[in-house]
């Protein structure tokens, strides 16, 4: 069940109405079922899965918080860290290992292992609510949070469905107070999660999935091998993960507005950033923290001298190429956001890189970490790391072909609406155009979002790229 589909909009709504129609109690066990459905909607085994590593974490909390032993609260950890990790490190990376056993025993003659067999199916959203539940259990651990007495409430807390497949991930200091009092309708926020919804639609449909048709033409090889070929689909891939990705989050984040809650905002115009730093402040903002709390940070951060600051940014980069999937392309494209970070630290030290600058220099800055950012994103689209390595190799050829002038022509007009969103929205400092304004303007604004959707909705159906991880 996708957030650009009818049968979507048609689920949220029917949840809206009865939602609010019961009282809290009845609402956190009505969401609960409604998020179970939506789960269930791709595979009920999936359900299953969830259900009983929901359960596992609720039980192991509540044990931790009421005993005294260290060393027993030490071991209850540990099990949940283990039992959370080895089920998402079967289901993530098994296919993983698989690929490359089979490579390498190949390479000494041996073949014919039945390698289609023997994948997994990875299930949706797995990556999300596993770190959800490992925030949860440290937290509780460390007594930041209350463990939940309420399994209802515990169960909402990871499954409340405008999350569940694509994030943000939740904190539970953030999200599960807010399941457990009571929620009260407000015309404000109920205004504002339309309007977050209709931005993130046109993100996706119009922004991203147009940009997916001319991506998929450069990465595919309908273009050509050539220079200007990958700068199609490096631009046009760049625009398209983010409005695919933030696309989903304003949706995600408009459809619990709807239900009186309030997640986190996941993107901050992360293409106006001065600096990679800068960037991984505004872009998925929820796992960007989330890798710094739980891992930068008990790693040791930078408080154990240079050389094991650089070591805890770079692992902590690559296993964060790493949860986005198991390919050597994501590993790749984290070690390069490791490195990136390392030599701004090893240039700037520990200046601010987003302080007082003149225009100009905002403006290069800009455009500088635009474009790492923009041939990192070639390692994340590329299926293997030899597809990525000749795409950027047909940098060094670049021979004009009379099919690049509409392609061009059109990403350009995608990217100006882009930026220009972008540029708006940052100096207006709030969450969609025209929030604030008065009722007629931002009715204007939803009817026009309305109308460019019907008419320039990208062709052909592209499931949301963070659905996979």
């Amino acid at each position: 069940m996708f957030f650009d589909t009818p049968i979507y909009l048609v689920f949220l709504t029917i949840c809206v109405l009865v939602y609010w129609r019961l009282e809290k109690k009845a609402q956190n066990v009505f969401l609960l079922c409604c998020s179970y459905l939506f789960y269930r909607w791709w595979d009920w085994r999936f359900l299953l899965l969830m259900m009983a590593s929901t359960t596992v974490d609720y039980l192991i909390a509540r044990r931790i918080e009421d005993e005294q032993n260290a060393i027993r609260r030490r071991q209850l950890l540990i099990l949940s860290l283990v039992l959370n990790f080895s089920i998402l490190g079967f289901f993530k990376y098994f296919n993983f290992f698989l690929d490359s056993t089979v490579t390498a025993v190949g390479a000494f003659g041996i073949h014919g292992i039945p390698r289609s067999f023997l994948q997994i199916i990875l299930p949706p959203g797995i990556s999300f609510y596993t770190f959800q539940e490992v925030a949860y259990i440290v937290d509780v651990y460390h007594g930041k949070v209350k463990a939940s007495r309420n399994f209802v409430e515990y169960g909402l807390f990871i499954s409340l469905f405008p999350h569940l497949i694509a994030g943000p991930i939740q904190r539970p200091s953030h999200l599960l107070p807010q399941v457990q009092r009571p929620r009260f309708f407000d015309t404000e926020r109920f205004r504002d999660g339309c309007m977050l919804i209709l931005m993130g639609l046109f993100r996706k449909c119009v922004l991203a999935d147009n940009c997916a048709n001319l991506a998929n033409a450069a990465f595919g090889g309908t273009l050509g091998r050539n220079g200007w070929a990958t700068l199609i689909g490096m631009y046009a891939f760049a625009w398209q993960i983010y409005g695919d990705f933030s696309g989903y989050s304003d949706m995600a984040r408009g459809s619990a507005k709807l239900l009186g809650f309030e997640f986190m905002v996941n993107f901050r115009q992360p293409y106006l950033s001065t600096s990679v730093q800068d960037f991984w402040r505004r872009w998925h903002i929820s796992l960007s923290t989330w890798l710094r709390d739980y891992l930068y940070i008990p790693l040791g951060g930078n408080r154990k001298g240079t050389a094991k600051t650089y070591r805890n940014l770079l692992i902590t980069m690559l296993l964060g190429g790493l949860w986005h999937g198991a390919n050597w392309t994501f590993v790749i494209w984290g070690g390069l956001q490791g490195l990136a970070l390392s030599a701004e630290r090893l240039i700037f030290g520990d200046r601010a890189l987003s302080a007082s600058q003149s225009a100009v220099s905002t403006v290069v800055r800009r455009i500088v970490c635009f474009h790492f950012v923009c041939l990192s994103w070639i390692f994340f689209r590329a299926e293997t790391l030899h597809g990525a390595v000749a795409i950027l190799g047909d940098l060094a050829h670049f021979h004009w072909s009379p099919q690049f002038t509409p392609a061009l022509l059109f990403l350009a007009i995608l990217s100006a609406i882009g930026v220009g969103i972008d540029i708006l929205v940052e100096n207006g400092g709030k969450e969609y155009l025209f929030q604030g304004c008065s009722a007629k303007l931002v009715l204007g604004w939803a009817a026009s979002e309305m109308l460019l959707l019907a008419f320039f909705s990208g062709s052909g159906s592209h499931a949301f790229i963070y659905f996979q991880f």
